[in-house]
């Protein structure tokens, strides 16, 4: 019964992805499907409908919607330009500055707005115009787009590492949001190197350092927006208030700012909520379809089954999490990130713990694996969102992309083997 229901479930949602079904839908009717096996037809309806309820009857899970606003307000509040501006005083001076300029403020802004498509739409709306005019080949300035944007996954607050907490059982989102600092510089500074390279050999123009008091006006218009940061990392950290309610405190200060910035105004705040009111339906739902799935990949044991296959080399670690990578990698070519943690989390991590990795260092590996999803073909909503700003076709994108790939690959063999980056931080403040 087991194996039969398993492969109900995997063989229709494979079917309904072929099929071009949003994913959404193929998880919810595969999880049906796999329940038809066991169940009634009435039965197996109402059992898919409670769990997708009861999945997202969780107080955690109200991040999510305070984040999406907090992002959408932060996107059009002005806050991108003041942080590219503040990034072109650190990477204006080195070979290929703009693309330097384009990574540190995807940094910086995803960061802030816990969305890399958000960093793609927003940062690369501002450089693409900038960089055409410098005469940077426009499938270059792309991919550095494209490529840097996820790293604001990684470096928090981070709506995915909530939902990563959450799935994996209450993993510390403090301990998770530190130990995403290191492995997110990591990511944007391989790119950097990357971009430096290519630009000394291409000539692209090096920019002049900024004057003193040009420099210092960025800078100080650039710190409201970094404060958020440390007013909602900093109040988690010290339980001033808990993950939820930082994402509340995101949008108050986002709105207020943007108030005061006075890029929006009060009559364009129905359109941004109504946004981030369609976005957070989009997603909740993807959550609780994924929840349900979740439920009936345990009813069936596949965690255990699959901990069975791996039973000739579970004792060897590094085959396990170099073959974990390896599936991620290809599932993140077809699946979106949040799915992909909410299905995969509960396979992975009771392996991974069995072997002594640390749920926290999972959580950073499993992320970072997955972001580099969005950025490939043939579903990376990275990937179209940035050729989209920068109005490139893909063939254009995908051979600048490749050397970038491969930094990113390599960043993720450091993440993966080497878990004192991920947790020397949280250590270091006591959260694990």
């Amino acid at each position: 019964m087991e194996i039969t229901m398993m492969f109900v479930l995997f063989a229709s949602f494979i079917v309904m992805l072929i099929l071009g079904i949003p994913i959404s839908f193929a998880i919810g009717l595969a999880t049906f499907f796999s329940l038809l096996v066991q169940f009634p037809t009435e039965v197996a309806s109402e059992v898919v409908a409670q769990k997708m309820i009861t999945g997202l009857d969780s107080f955690g899970l109200l991040a999510i919607p305070f984040f999406i606003l907090a992002g959408n307000i932060m996107n059009r509040g002005g806050i991108a330009r003041r942080l590219i501006d503040f990034a072109k005083v650190i990477g204006g001076p080195l070979p290929g500055a703009l693309a330097h300029i384009n990574i540190l403020a995807n940094m910086l802004f995803g960061a802030i707005s816990g969305s890399a498509v958000s960093a793609a739409a927003a940062v690369g709306g501002v450089m693409s115009p900038i960089q055409k005019k410098e005469k940077y080949d426009p499938g270059f300035a792309a991919a550095v787009n494209i490529a840097s944007c996820p790293s604001g996954l990684l470096i928090p607050p981070s709506g995915v590492l909530i939902l990563y907490s959450l799935v994996s059982g209450g993993t510390s989102v403090a301990a998770l949001f530190m130990a995403g600092y290191l492995p997110g510089f990591l990511m944007g500074f391989g790119l950097m190197l990357v971009a430096g390279f290519v630009a000394a050999r291409k000539g692209y123009p090096v920019a002049k350092w900024e004057s003193g008091s040009d420099a210092l006006k960025k800078v100080f218009d650039a710190i409201p927006s970094m404060l958020l940061v440390i007013i909602v990392i900093g109040g988690i950290i010290k339980g001033i208030f808990t993950a939820t309610e930082a994402s509340a405190v995101a949008v108050v200060y986002a709105l207020v700012l943007a108030l005061v910035y006075r890029e929006i105004s009060v009559k364009g705040l129905p359109q941004i909520i109504l946004d981030s009111v369609l976005t957070t339906c989009i997603v909740l739902f993807l959550v609780g379809a994924s929840i349900g799935m979740s439920w009936v990949m345990a009813s069936a044991n596949v965690p255990e089954l699959v901990a069975s296959a791996l039973s000739g080399v579970i004792d060897q670690p590094i085959l396990v999490l170099l073959l974990f990578n390896l599936i991620l990698l290809f599932v993140g070519t077809f699946m979106d990130l949040t799915p992909a943690v909410l299905i995969f989390t509960p396979i992975f991590l009771p392996i991974a713990e069995q072997l002594g990795v640390h749920p926290v260092h999972f959580g950073i590996m499993l992320v970072f694996n997955l972001s580099i999803g969005i950025c490939t073909p043939p579903v990376g909503s990275a990937l179209f969102v940035g050729c989209s700003v920068a109005d490139v076709p893909i063939n254009k994108v995908i051979k600048p992309l490749l050397p970038m790939y491969l930094v990113l690959f390599g960043s993720l063999l450091v993440v993966t083997y080497w878990p004192g980056l991920s947790l020397w931080l949280p250590k270091l403040l006591g959260l694990i």
